[in-house]
């Protein structure tokens, strides 16, 4: 099961989305939305679904829960632009709990398109304070395993990111060997590969390649998010 690329009309739409971001412009074209932008997306889910039964089973998620909205949340938002300009999904060990929270809850995948690029990701991003602790608390007695786990994440993709503290969060030893990854508030790998992949037959490949790359990583990330934690007031002011 190969996707084969998205249709001309996928970009074409980007492009005129990003120029005309309202709803006179989008209302017109929603059907084109549908049919060359968010249908294609859930076959290349389901294609990459296919992929992870062999290497990856606990990744595999619904295409319902895997595609993001195009709409997004203004409330709270300087910018009133009413969509987002590039269509994403996000793959959650088992399943997680759908698109908008996939990597908070556990380490994930991810990807999107756009007129500009692929972006594809994987880690654990915007942690809760209880598993901000945990993974630290791990990686103080295993960071040497994580950072073997993440070479071929890293020359797939390049070096972790994440945003990250000044100082060693209090509780931990300012001058651990680890101390450049306990700072980390997250744990992303993150790449943009040429926009011409979107409507190449060689998108999945591509994707499922860096993927298969960042599983170890992940795998490991998961494993320190299901270790046992300490209530959540005892480290309010570690994040």
């Amino acid at each position: 099961m190969t996707f084969p690329g998205f249709p001309p009309d996928t970009l074409k739409f980007f492009r005129g989305l990003k120029r005309h971001n309202d709803r006179d412009w989008f209302l017109p074209r929603k059907e084109i939305f549908d049919t060359k932008v968010k249908a294609p997306m859930c076959e290349l889910v389901e294609s990459i679904n296919a992929e992870f039964h062999k290497f990856a089973p606990e990744y595999i998620t619904d295409p319902k829960k895997a595609v993001y909205r195009i709409y997004r949340d203004v409330r709270f938002s300087a910018d009133k632009s009413p969509y987002k300009t590039h269509l994403a999904a996000a793959f959650s060990r088992h399943g997680g709990a759908g698109a908008d929270r996939a990597m908070a809850r556990s380490a994930g995948f991810f990807f999107s398109i756009s007129a500009e690029s692929v972006a594809v990701a994987g880690g654990l991003y915007d942690p809760m304070p209880d598993q901000l602790y945990a993974v630290r608390s791990w990686l103080t007695e295993n960071h040497e395993a994580f950072r073997k786990a993440a070479r071929p994440a890293e020359k797939l993709l390049g070096e972790l990111h994440g945003e990250s503290l000044q100082r060693v969060p209090k509780g931990f030893h300012p001058e651990h060997p680890a101390a450049d990854l306990l700072k980390m508030k997250r744990w992303v790998f993150y790449a943009t590969l040429p926009v011409a992949l979107v409507e190449s037959p060689k998108l999945q490949g591509e994707l499922v390649k860096r993927f298969k790359g960042m599983l170890p990583a992940l795998e490991l990330l998961n494993t320190a998010v299901g270790k046992p934690r300490k209530p959540a007031a005892a480290f309010e002011t570690m994040a």
